[in-house]
């Protein structure tokens, strides 16, 4: 008979999930106290049999007016979806669970693919999880149907870089673009590290750029410093940072456009049409070296932060959670650099998979969409294109239930209006 528990010890909750075949680092003991932080709070909860853990999930509690709250579990259940007795009986007792806690409802995302998609968003196998989503509706869930932007918890489209190959193959996936970036190798001599705590402030710094560009809510430097401790207190994250150092830079630049100023001469001394062109373009170049100079010598600072990311590193995979970018001297393509780091790092330590964290469901957004720099940028790295099969509620209390994602969407709209202030 299986028996349901609801405070699980770190040390037994994290070895069922090492062992699991659905294990993602958002259902992680860690991931839970990192919510705490968010004023959620965690109950790590599963059945077992026989005092072995069967199948378990993070809940993540949030606390609503007049004693109501609801419930998360982010990336969950850690459960066999196809064993349909053990997914029955598991959301009954998670019923109990939720109206112990007066939890207008559950909420649930997993990450089970709907289907295989190529990157342009067209479905190339008949394996499918369709009959996933019908189960899960039967048993009482109600899926919140296919969304193709960021209106839920988390995103429902992600990419995915295959790590298992030989690295030539990897490497030849990614985008003639990417590839002709990376090929040039760190020609601007800019600093590529691991960073640590104290590093977070340089790390927030591309975070705020970001957020005034893209219009993307941020949370707090406190946060993202705790984020990356907790994690990295177990060896499960990585804070890679990309510098330039100024007086370093416009000497890189001066040297170039010496370079470019001496071809040119040399070109001119035996003028023909042939020569004309390559001048032409020779002219283009140094026009724009001349740009980005200008551009460097108006930084005050000795040093500026120009990418960064906080991974976290979960079983096999490796997730680029937080990450951002200095809207200056977007050129030097640093953005490049440091994912170039995080995978072939990814690959040489044995993982895996790199999951570049969400992206649209739009497969080739126009231009004007505010996320098309991002997805553009993580489609060249040459990642599967994930589609997940979505979130599902099952709800304890309709009449709270219909009331509260109104006043959820209207939070998150002001919250949105704030991060571009």
């Amino acid at each position: 008979m299986y028996k349901f528990v609801t405070n699980i010890g770190k040390d037994e909750y994290e070895t069922f999930m090492k062992n699991s075949n659905c294990k993602h680092f958002m259902q992680s003991y860690d991931f839970g106290q990192i919510k705490k932080l968010k004023n959620f709070i965690p109950h790590y909860v599963g059945l077992k049999d026989n005092d072995k853990i069967i199948c378990a999930a993070l809940l993540l509690e949030k606390k609503l007016k007049f004693g109501y709250s609801y419930l998360y579990s982010p990336r969950g259940f850690v459960i066999d979806f196809d064993n349909h007795e053990l997914v029955r009986t598991f959301t009954k007792e998670i019923e109990k669970f939720a109206k112990e806690k007066k939890a207008v409802y559950t909420k649930i995302d997993p990450a089970i693919k709907r289907h295989t998609l190529d990157q342009n968003g067209n479905i190339v196998s008949e394996e499918n999880n369709y009959e996933t989503i019908k189960f899960l509706n039967s048993v009482g869930f109600k899926h919140l149907g296919f969304n193709l932007g960021f209106e839920h918890e988390q995103p429902r489209f992600t990419f995915r870089i295959d790590l298992t190959g030989d690295w030539e193959d990897i490497y030849g996936r990614m985008h003639p673009t990417t590839r002709k970036i990376l090929n040039k190798g760190n020609q601007y001599n800019l600093h590529i590290y691991k960073g640590n705590s104290s590093d977070i402030k340089d790390f927030y710094t591309t975070m705020i750029e970001t957020s005034k560009r893209e219009g993307i809510i941020q949370s707090s430097v406190e946060y993202y410093k705790s984020f990356f401790e907790i994690f990295n207190k177990d060896n499960l994250s990585d804070l890679y940072i990309v510098k330039a150092n100024i007086k370093n830079l416009i000497s890189t630049f001066e040297t170039k456009i010496n370079e470019v100023c001496e071809k040119i001469s040399l070109l001119q001394e035996k003028e023909n049409e042939k020569n004309k062109n390559i001048i032409n373009d020779l002219n283009s170049k140094l026009n724009k070296l001349n740009k980005d100079l200008e551009e460097i010598k108006s930084i005050k600072e000795d040093e500026i932060t120009l990418s960064s990311i906080i991974t976290v590193k979960y079983g096999d995979t490796v997730w680029t959670v937080h990450g951002g970018n200095n809207s200056l001297l977007m050129n030097l393509n640093a953005n490049y650099l440091c994912y170039y780091e995080i995978i072939k790092g990814a690959y040489n330590e044995g993982f895996k998979t790199v999951d570049c964290f969400g992206t649209c469901g739009i497969a080739n957004p126009d231009k004007t969409n505010p996320i098309y720099g991002i997805h553009s940028f993580k489609k060249r790295l040459g990642g599967e294109y994930v589609e997940f099969i979505g979130e599902f509620d099952y709800v304890n209390k309709k009449f709270l239930y219909k009331i509260l994602p109104i006043a959820l969407k209207i939070y998150r709209k002001f919250k949105r209006k704030e991060a571009i202030k």
